[in-house]
């Protein structure tokens, strides 16, 4: 009886969006899904950044799958559109889907707040379960990746405790990498400028479009963030996002 139970059990719907400026191997990833995963809802896609900061703000999604080299905006490609989305967008979960497996690809989505990286070489079905994995809060990764991920992630801060990377080779095991942010850190530990450096880093502001904005040099604004950083106790930008999302000041 309990296993006709289980198998009778309905997976939630996972809402996806897609963003690729390949537009046939958009199509192919949307049509694999839609035949594979009755459980995937399609809600939108894009092919640049400007299209696809628009379609997260205006969809939701539960997932996006995202590539890293995605023309338009300040050519940040995919870790651009993570840091722009955050705050319209604070519970949607990026999953990385590229043809590059160079460092310097990885780590740059990984800082910018995504929860994993795959390579287009991945199976329909690895594919697949690596977007659940993602979607019920896990990290996922090629096992190759496994490296470039714990140099992105960098040194662990003393009360963090260090988990195993997870691969899609082995879903059981992935840990929970959501992470509490922590709700005792006031803003008010800020200076008034480094709150409106905060403020403006958060809505994914360029260091060079916040010295604009303050008139101040980029050099000033480097060293503002990185006291932000320190004073709320993260450790890159899309966990700067993440807080101010979190609390509504941005």
């Amino acid at each position: 009886m309990v296993a006709d139970t289980a198998k009778k059990t309905v997976k939630k719907t996972v809402r996806i969006g897609v963003v690729d400026d390949h537009d046939l191997f958009r199509a192919g990833v949307i049509s694999t899904l839609n035949a594979v995963a009755p459980d995937f809802e399609i809600v939108g896609q894009a092919g640049d950044v400007e299209g696809a900061v628009a379609m997260i703000a205006d969809t939701q999604p539960d997932v996006v799958l995202l590539d890293v080299h995605v023309p338009g905006g300040e050519g940040g490609g995919g870790s651009e559109i993570i840091l722009r989305s955050v705050a319209a967008a604070p519970r949607t979960l990026y999953l990385a889907l590229s043809v590059s497996d160079a460092p310097v690809d990885v780590g740059a989505v990984i800082r910018a707040g995504a929860r994993g990286y795959v390579t287009k070489t991945i199976t329909a079905d690895d594919l697949v379960a690596s977007i659940r994995q993602v979607a019920d809060g896990y990290a996922v990764f090629s096992p190759k990746l496994a490296g470039f991920v714990l140099n992105a992630l960098g040194p662990a801060r003393p009360s963090a405790v260090p988990a195993p990377v997870p691969t899609v080779a082995s879903p059981d095991v992935a840990p929970d990498l959501d992470g509490n942010l922590d709700d005792d850190i006031d803003i008010d530990v800020l200076s008034p400028r480094e709150q409106e450096v905060m403020r403006l880093i958060a809505r994914g502001y360029s260091y060079k479009e916040v010295a604009a904005e303050l008139f101040i040099s980029i050099k000033t604004v480097e060293t503002h963030v990185s006291k932000v950083l320190r004073k709320l106790q993260l450790s890159n930008r899309g966990e700067l996002a993440r807080w101010a999302a979190h609390r509504r000041i941005v």
